[in-house]
């Protein structure tokens, strides 16, 4: 009996497409945006996966946080950021991501553990000037 094998890239985008949106679109950022593969890195620039970016999942689900979070402050963020439209952070990397690009199409933007007090830096002077529009901005205060 004749077994053929088909690898991943043999699928045409489509259906890559169709399985990439059933990841997290930070994972997918992560993982594709940059590889040396030129096909799997023009899926990932798709503004499917840069449109709405939870950075907090990965605060929640891995213990290299740091690498990972340098690699999307310093390499991913500048290279999407006109594509994102939601974003939902935690105040411990606001700073981080506000100095990472301008988002000129942000609409919502989501803090996850806010406190007023430690957060209300960057709402208020130059740092106000990343966020369209102080209506723009979405607060989640779950402490």
């Amino acid at each position: 009996m004749n077994r053929s094998s088909v690898h991943l890239l043999d699928l045409p985008d489509e259906m890559l497409l169709n399985i990439l949106k059933k990841l997290d679109n930070v994972d997918v950022l992560y993982a594709l945006l940059g590889i040396d593969n030129e096909r799997l890195n023009s899926l990932a620039r798709e503004e499917t996966f840069s449109r709405t970016l939870n950075l907090v999942s990965i605060v929640h689900n891995t213990t290299m946080v740091d690498s990972i979070l340098d690699r999307f402050f310093n390499y991913i963020l500048p290279q999407v950021h006109e594509n994102v439209k939601c974003l939902t952070v935690e105040p411990a990397f606001m700073e981080r991501i506000l100095l990472a690009a301008h988002y000129p199409n942000l609409i919502e933007l989501k803090i996850i553990n806010f406190q007023r007090d430690n957060s209300s830096r960057y709402f208020a002077g130059k740092e106000v000037s990343y966020i369209p529009s102080t209506e723009a901005a979405q607060y989640n205060d779950t402490a």
